[in-house]
């Protein structure tokens, strides 16, 4: 079982959830070595949990409010895209903006591109465009200084910088992920191994926007999970590199071999999952604790996974969603706080008789102030009563499974998020309900779907 971790570092803050849905929390202004530094602090305990968000550019968002409506909370990560088509290349300012909301709701920003290729003009269709194979001439020609392509290319990436420069002003740090998957040869920058190639590419990139005062981005290197391996083979070197980064697409998730051979080229950088179709699993975090990010694609949030396992993944002990990150000189990080809680009919819900017998009964009572009534609400995502933890009856997840006191395990049966004045149980995605609105002595407390009732209104202590 692995247990929500608390990480202190010297320049970093991993601020614990509070009991419900985390806080949405400003990040201030920082230097992009404060996000690394994060990061870092991270590593082998947490994982930051991330949405990416494709075109329309017009709808920057609408991925990331998918995960909300689904789980009730928001990433810890936002992604968005420079994009290619006119339309959306329009709109990249919806994008930045976009990146500075998310900035402060206290979510990590990340941009990838997908640009078109010098070959062809400004703005594209993905196949054709982005999606294209060019000869090993022309790629000598894009990297080769002074050339009619590589001019081509660098006023391509000029559009870029006034956008980018927004962000360094508003001291955002951006996980910048250029000539993403440079090791598969569907895009024009691909499959071009050695210094000469996407290599160099990269670096020339680098070199420009430093030369443009973009200090604030965070370089993320990245290749997919080709089992061709050699992907060292692309590696522009750790001065160029920030963050080195996979895409799992040949498989459901990165195999043990995948994550040995990306930690050899990382060294002591952060990794991260910068693209997945399949959400990450308690198994997968446990075997690779590694990894920094995970980074769920656009349309495969829903397309690739149920709904269920969408609210497992983001409720497991070591991902970090929104609220759930602190960086230095934000908001104080969450306390526990203690006292009682009250519900319908002004009821407090109590522990049967005070007993601390395992599996004893969770009611709703008038209130005492006695120590069956007196509750701990976690920075962990548990509520505690007479050194017990509040618990769904066998880890169950139907309507109307009874709620008991139990052992404190780490759980998903332990684990309550608040959302308004309801409490949700992630693991089974129901709230704590009484039941029909039932305000007698001794009513047991259940899980129930979620709704606007009265009896799933629940006032914690302050």
């Amino acid at each position: 079982m692995y247990f929500r971790p608390k990480v202190v570092a010297a320049l970093a803050v991993l601020a614990l959830v509070p009991l419900g849905t985390p806080q949405a929390q400003a990040f201030p202004a920082t230097p992009k070595q404060t996000v690394l530094n994060y990061l870092k602090s991270i590593t082998g305990q947490g994982i930051v949990s991330g949405q990416h968000n494709k075109e329309p550019a017009a709808q920057p968002a609408q991925y990331t409010q998918q995960v909300k409506d689904v789980t009730g909370l928001y990433p810890g990560l936002w992604g968005g895209d420079m994009m290619f088509r006119a339309d959306d290349v329009d709109n990249r300012q919806r994008v930045i903006d976009q990146a500075r909301t998310e900035w402060n709701n206290g979510s990590l920003v990340a941009l990838t591109w997908h640009a078109c290729s010098p070959t062809v003009a400004r703005t594209c269709e993905f196949e054709g465009g982005v999606k294209r194979q060019i000869t090993p001439d022309q790629f000598r020609e894009i990297v080769t200084g002074g050339t009619t392509l590589n001019n081509v290319w660098r006023s391509r990436m000029a559009e870029v910088v006034p956008y980018l420069r927004q962000l360094k002003d508003a001291r955002i740090p951006v996980l910048w992920r250029p000539f993403h998957e440079m090791n598969e040869s569907w895009n024009w920058w691909g499959n071009q191994p050695g210094a000469n190639g996407g290599a160099k590419i990269y670096q020339q990139m680098k070199d420009y926007f430093d030369s443009q005062g973009l200090d604030n981005l965070i370089w993320v290197w990245n290749v997919q999970d080709n089992p061709a391996g050699g992907w060292a083979n692309y590696y522009p070197g750790a001065g160029y590199v920030d963050v080195v980064s996979l895409d799992v697409w040949y498989k459901g998730l990165p195999s043990a071999s995948d994550y040995q051979q990306l930690q050899n080229i990382a060294g002591t950088k952060p990794i991260a999952l910068a693209e997945l179709g399949k959400v990450p699993t308690a198994s997968l975090l446990g075997s690779q604790p590694r990894w920094s990010y995970f980074m769920l694609w656009s349309e495969q949030l829903r397309g690739s996974n149920t709904d269920a396992e969408i609210r497992t993944a983001y409720a497991l002990p070591r991902v970090l969603n929104q609220g759930e990150v602190v960086l230095p000189g934000g908001s104080n990080p969450p306390q526990s706080r203690t006292g009682q809680i009250t519900g319908v009919g002004g009821k407090c819900v109590d522990v049967a008789g005070a007993s601390t017998a395992n599996g004893t009964a969770v009611q709703l009572w008038d209130c005492n102030g006695g120590t069956a009534q007196r509750w701990t609400v976690g920075t962990d995502n548990t509520i505690r009563a007479l050194g017990k933890c509040l618990d769904v009856t066998s880890g169950g997840t139907a309507n109307g499974t009874r709620i008991q006191l139990w052992d404190c395990n780490g759980s998903g049966a332990q684990q309550w998020q608040r959302t308004g004045s309801q409490l949700r149980n992630p693991q089974s995605g129901r709230n704590l309900d009484a039941p029909g609105g039932n305000t007698a002595n001794g009513t047991r407390l259940q899980i129930w779907d979620a709704n606007a009732n009265p009896w799933q209104q629940w006032t914690l202590p302050s």
